[in-house]
């Protein structure tokens, strides 16, 4: 018993740093990004909390598997302590962990989050008192928390088996109803209600992380173009459209008015001359700065970097790929939800994570390299692409000037590309989030000159699908994933798409030229006064 609480303490502890290390992150990260102008403290202590609450969730994947896996020994049986009380307490502990931060993750994406949004855009629209604008908030949250309890009735009393006997009355298949939500302690109505969100969360990562996988490595590879040469064609720029306010002008010198359709044109280039000069003032800081020193010194190393995340965004797709043709030949079929027993095309990282599984805590490592990778990569596509709804560009995420609702969008986005980061990495490597290192005991008979002899000895064996319940212990976490088939169906069809994703990615990213030094930074829509708040990058 002893040897367990210090086998569990260890898989805490570790977990205790993960936890400590993760809300640094999310800090620096969140203010990194945050408008200095126009940042709310509840905003930003929100989009802290869900972004670190989600990284928190993808954390315990290692220790679950971690866990589940030193309860047995290399040979294939279960040590000393680990009896079937001791078992399920562990089990157990890993699976409150997992309610309790799930809880955590519905009640941000459908109460906390929206109430804070739809606060701060009453704010800006109605200058009147809070009352009313907190009123208005809950109104609108109201609908979230109502799409909330429906998945979680569905998740709860949707049957996952249907009663055979053909003459069981309606109450009986009621009563069976409630008889297996209180057995699963409402693990189905949690799962479901997950499950909905990693879906939403699939489509964020097709849409961002797939092509954010192509564009960051790229990006580094080629870099930016000169401040110097920006600045100089942002001068003859200038001059151009100072001549052309001229010779519009030099029309009403005489006393006659403008036409109308000169006066719009007045107006645009004027709009157009004041955005051009704030170019001119942020690239003129930039070629100052000593920052562009330093990066230039650096150029090198961030082609370094690019080839490497180039070289792994490949190995993924390659991964994945491999993982879903697998199940395309030997899966049991779209109505189990493509779920494979076995492994029959194995994958780099199907064949690396449990071998580092042995040596803890390198898998827990390379566990956080992915997902930190997914999230810089979504980061990429998203500060790359703007957050659209359908045809409509909501926000546009800039370092130093992303205003408080697109803080909370961006947090939220990134929460839901976390959660399907866990069935991500499922696909990459099932027999490692399934079941870890562990290994199970199977009945041989030994040969002797080639014949059958009475003799019989245990061999052993990496567990999988086929291996015996008692024998191989499954984590929590492929519990919550494959619940229902539907969604493992859903996230199958995903794959598929997100590999497609990013080939296009990769082939408009080698297209497009190089980015310019203050992409994104100088808008036309931007004030003067928000040429002040990225001053604190380039001094």
């Amino acid at each position: 018993m002893a040897a367990a609480a210090s086998e569990l303490l260890t898989g805490w502890c570790l977990f205790g740093l993960a936890l400590l290390a993760i809300l640094i992150f999310c800090w620096v990260y969140v203010r990194k990004y945050q408008s200095r102008r126009e940042s709310e403290v509840i905003s930003t202590i929100t989009a802290i909390f869900a972004l670190a609450v989600a990284l928190i969730s993808s954390a315990l994947l290692p220790v679950d598997i971690f866990l589940v896996s030193y309860m047995k020994n290399q040979n294939g049986t279960f040590k000393d302590w680990a009896d079937a009380n001791v078992s399920r307490q562990i089990e157990d502990t890993v699976l409150y962990g997992y309610y309790t931060l799930y809880s955590i993750i519905l009640f941000c994406v459908f109460l906390w989050i929206p109430f804070v949004y739809f606060y701060y855009e009453e704010k800006e629209d109605d200058d009147g008192n809070t009352c009313s604008q907190v009123k208005t908030a809950l109104k609108y949250t109201l609908g979230f928390v109502t799409i909330c309890a429906v998945l979680l009735l569905i998740g709860a009393f949707v049957p996952l088996d249907i009663p055979n006997k053909k003459n069981s009355t309606e109450w009986e298949k009621v009563k069976l109803l409630f008889e297996e939500f209180g057995s699963s302690h409402g693990l189905t109505a949690l799962s479901f209600s997950i499950s909905s969100l990693t879906v939403i969360g699939m489509l964020a990562a097709i849409t961002y992380t797939a092509y954010g996988m192509s564009a960051l490595p790229l990006n580094l590879i080629k870099g930016t173009t000169s401040a110097a040469y920006e600045r100089l064609e942002n001068t003859e720029d200038i001059e151009e459209v100072e001549q052309h306010l001229l010779r519009i002008k030099s029309k009403c010198r005489d006393g006659r008015p403008l036409s109308s359709r000169d006066r719009r044109t007045v107006q645009q280039l004027e709009e157009r001359l004041r955005t051009l000069r704030r170019r001119e003032r942020r690239l003129e800081s930039i070629e100052k700065s000593w920052w562009t020193k330093f990066y230039e010194a650096i150029r090198p190393l961030k082609i370094v970097w690019g080839v490497f995340f180039i070289i792994v965004a490949l190995l993924f797709t390659v991964s994945l790929f491999l993982s879903n043709l697998d199940k395309a030949l030997h899966s049991a079929g779209f109505d189990s939800g493509f779920i494979i027993l076995g492994t029959n095309l194995t994958n780099p990282l199907n064949m690396l994570l449990p071998v580092l599984q042995t040596v803890f805590p390198l898998d827990y490592i390379l566990i956080t390299t992915i997902v930190m990778y997914f999230i810089f990569t979504s980061m990429a596509g998203i500060r790359n692409m703007g957050i659209w709804f359908f045809w409509i560009r909501l926000y546009k995420i800039r370092r130093g000037k992303t205003r408080p609702q697109a803080l909370l969008f961006l947090c939220m986005i990134l929460l839901l590309i976390v959660l399907h980061t866990s069935y991500m990495i499922y696909s990459l490597a099932p027999q490692y989030v399934m079941y870890g290192s562990q290994k199970y005991l199977v009945q041989s008979n030994k040969t002797i000159d080639g014949q059958p002899s009475n003799v019989t000895t245990f061999v052993s064996k990496d567990c999988d699908a086929d291996a015996p319940e008692d024998q191989c212990i499954v984590t929590r976490t492929y519990l919550f994933l494959h619940k229902f088939w539907f969604f493992s169906a859903a996230y199958y069809f995903g794959n598929w798409a997100f590999i497609a994703v990013f080939l296009i990615g990769l082939i408009v990213s080698c297209c497009k030229g190089k980015k310019s030094v203050i992409e994104g930074e100088v808008d036309e829509d931007d004030s003067d006064m928000s040429d002040d708040e990225l001053s604190v990058y380039y001094r």
